[in-house]
């Protein structure tokens, strides 16, 4: 999967109205659920639980409301991962290509008209640079894969949550009109409860499966902060200096 700002954004535009939809539907559903349970015809131990399974429902479609609505303060990440890794593409890994280019043994101009002792302190005083222009290329590289990884991890994440939102909006609404019913199905309503338990339960595993994928990518920046500091491209922990 390729990330996309412009579907990333409509995602999590949806989620929002969504996360405002289900609570509408929870409000209705208890308002619903109270209205035939005062009904003359309906006895009061039924009465009792039809209210008992759809509070227990609107419980757990509260805290899918908060948990969504936590998860959703990290929904500028992954634009902001896909833009560093734009950056590093086009700012450090581009520039550090035209270097290791420009500067190796072959491409250097000077020497090829330029000879004597002069010509060779030059050529050797370079020879570190394509060395250390090429680390900078790799790790600018594994950068951009790691922050790419980053933004499609999240897209994939919200796009996950938005489905949950969706099944969970649609038993909502289905728990209404069957508390509607002068003849309601109580395994049907007791299907729907079990099934916002379900919802409840994929989030855990979609989170897990996120921290997952992040962590992944914690580990290749950790590495590249390593070969950041490796001497033998960055004698003493600084660029090549182009001097005999």
């Amino acid at each position: 999967m390729a990330f996309n700002a412009a579907q990333y954004q409509a995602t999590v535009t949806k989620i929002d109205s969504g996360l405002d939809s289900l609570t509408t539907k929870l409000n209705q559903l208890v308002d619903k659920a109270k209205s035939v349970a005062r009904k003359w015809f309906v006895p009061g131990p039924v009465g009792k639980a039809l209210v008992w399974c759809v509070n227990k429902m609107v419980s757990l479609g509260k805290w899918v409301i908060g948990k969504i609505s936590e998860l959703l303060k990290g929904a500028a990440i992954p634009i902001t991962a896909f833009k560093y890794g734009v950056t590093w593409q086009t700012d450090v890994r581009g520039p550090a290509t035209d270097v290791v280019g420009n500067v190796t043994t072959d491409a250097l101009q000077a020497p090829k008209n330029w000879k004597g002792d002069g010509a060779t302190a030059y050529t050797s005083a370079t020879k570190m640079q394509p060395t250390a222009a090429t680390q900078i290329a790799t790790m600018a590289d594994k950068v951009v894969t790691a922050m790419s990884a980053c933004a499609v991890a999240g897209l994939a994440f919200y796009v996950s949550l938005g489905v949950i939102l969706v099944k969970l909006i649609v038993a909502t609404v289905a728990a209404i009109a069957a508390s509607a019913t002068v003849v309601f199905s109580w395994a049907g309503i007791l299907s729907i409860v079990t099934a916002a338990k379900i919802e409840a339960g994929l989030i855990i595993t979609t989170v897990s499966l996120l921290v997952a994928a992040l962590g992944l990518q914690g580990q290749q920046l950790t590495t590249v902060k390593g070969e950041a500091v490796d001497n033998r491209a960055f004698p003493r922990g600084k660029w090549p200096v182009a001097t005999a």
